[in-house]
């Protein structure tokens, strides 16, 4: 005779295994009953089910069968082609919301088995997550080199909050950085102009998709007929006429190699900082590039797979002040002044030249403060033009003795009806007789 094969599960084995120990009396109904978590008026059912049926007893009477609660299939089947039809891009909680009002009530749960048998819906956990492959190190010193700022109380409590601006190679984790109060266009300019005159132009330049870095919206009329997809923040221009290729990471963990330094900069900066007692930008400036930096350099910097630098030297045609510069596009007034920001800049006198009245030009802001005019590739200085001041004076600017410390009287909105006074000569009686037409008295007109 085969022996039967019964499957337990291992809920199941243990609840036989208490039963059988009550059997053999090593055990007491109401322990057992404690022991599985039910009554011992279960456990007493159990062990008689246990002498009937046998190892049996502890199964389940309903597995394999369908539940008495289950939908029929025609309702299912009508229901998935309803979804099919309407629904097949909505999650279930919508879906159901949607099929109750269609007379289709169902749960969203039911729902949820019924769409992901049909692969109409996906479990969280049976999506592709996203996988953030590892990448390998650039070959070469300057291949690529990534930017960002980081806000933190690097002086602690000492001095102000303030930002640290830092740009690493990813080939070597050569680190160059300073310390900001803003983390503004003029301060990553600024930064990026130490880097590129310490070691010179490099390929690619990595960033984050910040307003710096990355404008929104479409370009000027001029830059979509020179081939430009979309508008240039002044960080992109700048990187343009330099030559360097712009790369923008989509997440924080794209440019993992500058997120990880910030966190080791938190950590060991910081306290260095305290060690030296700084508590102001100059002197945390100073100690960074002095001390840390060249510390830093001679511990963490790995070698490059390839020992070639790829930093392109910067030649006669780059002028630093004017390409890290901010501009504007403005045109000329007939006073020769533009105005950028509420201020107002003339041209000096003797720089002006014909047709720049009206004509369309760029204001740049060099990273001294300094303003200049291009104009048809010349550079014209600019000077301010403060507003005139208005006052109340007349026009020769002389004013009464103590005009000013009068009070102005209150302006009545109703004008007064005018009444003519009687020795007014309209009211006089020769006025009289010339209006009614007679001969005037002589004697009354002396």
């Amino acid at each position: 005779m085969e022996t039967e094969r019964i499957a337990l599960s291992q809920r199941e084995r243990d609840r036989l295994r208490v039963l059988q120990e009550v059997q053999q009396g090593h055990l007491t109904q109401v322990a057992a009953a404690r022991r599985i978590k039910i009554t011992d008026r279960q456990v007493r059912r159990l062990l008689l089910r246990l002498r009937e049926q046998g190892d049996r007893a502890v199964i389940h009477g309903l597995r394999g069968r369908p539940s008495n609660r289950k939908f029929a299939a025609p309702l299912e089947q009508k229901i998935l082609a309803r979804v099919r039809q309407r629904y097949v891009d909505f999650g279930p909680t919508l879906a159901a919301e949607h099929l109750a009002k269609e007379g289709l009530p169902v749960s969203r749960e039911t729902l949820r088995k019924w769409m992901t048998k049909a692969a109409f819906w996906r479990p969280r956990s049976q999506r592709v997550k996203k996988i953030h492959v590892w990448r390998e190190r650039r070959a070469s010193f300057g291949e690529l080199v990534m930017q960002d700022s980081s806000p933190f109380r690097w002086l602690e409590e000492r001095g102000p909050a303030c930002q640290l601006i830092a740009l690493i190679d990813d080939a070597t984790s050569r680190v160059w950085a300073r310390f900001t109060e803003h983390d503004t266009t003029e301060e990553n300019l600024r930064t990026f102009g130490g880097w590129l005159r310490r070691y010179g132009r490099p390929l690619a330049h990595y960033t984050d998709k910040n307003s710096i870095f990355r404008t929104a919206g479409p370009a000027a009329v001029a830059e979509q007929l020179r081939g430009a997809e979309g508008a240039r923040s002044q960080f992109g221009r700048a990187l343009k006429e330099l030559g360097i290729e712009w790369i923008a990471a989509h997440s924080p963990q794209a440019k993992g190699r500058i997120e990880r330094l910030f966190e080791t900069l938190q950590d060991r900066l910081v306290k260095e900082l305290r060690l030296a007692g700084i508590d102001s930008l100059e002197g945390a400036n100073h100690f960074l590039e002095m001390r840390f930096l060249p510390e830093w350099e001679q511990r963490f910097t790995v070698a490059p797979r390839n020992p070639r630098d790829t930093h392109r030297r910067l030649g006669r045609e780059h002028h630093l002040e004017e390409i890290l510069s901010v501009r504007a596009a403005r045109r000329v007034a007939q006073d020769h002044t533009v105005s950028w920001d509420g201020n107002r800049w003339g041209v000096v006198r003797e720089e002006v030249c014909a047709g720049l009245r009206g004509a369309a030009v760029e204001i740049e802001r060099r990273l001294d403060g300094s303003h200049w005019l291009r104009y048809r590739g010349r550079y014209l200085h600019l000077r301010p033009c403060p507003e005139p001041v208005r006052c109340s004076a007349s026009p020769s600017g002389l004013r009464p003795p103590g005009l000013a410390e009068q009070i102005p009287r209150p302006k009545n909105k109703s004008k007064p009806k005018y009444h003519v006074p009687a020795d007014h000569p309209w009211r006089r009686p020769w006025k009289r007789t010339f209006l009614s037409g007679k001969k005037p008295d002589i004697s009354t007109l002396r």
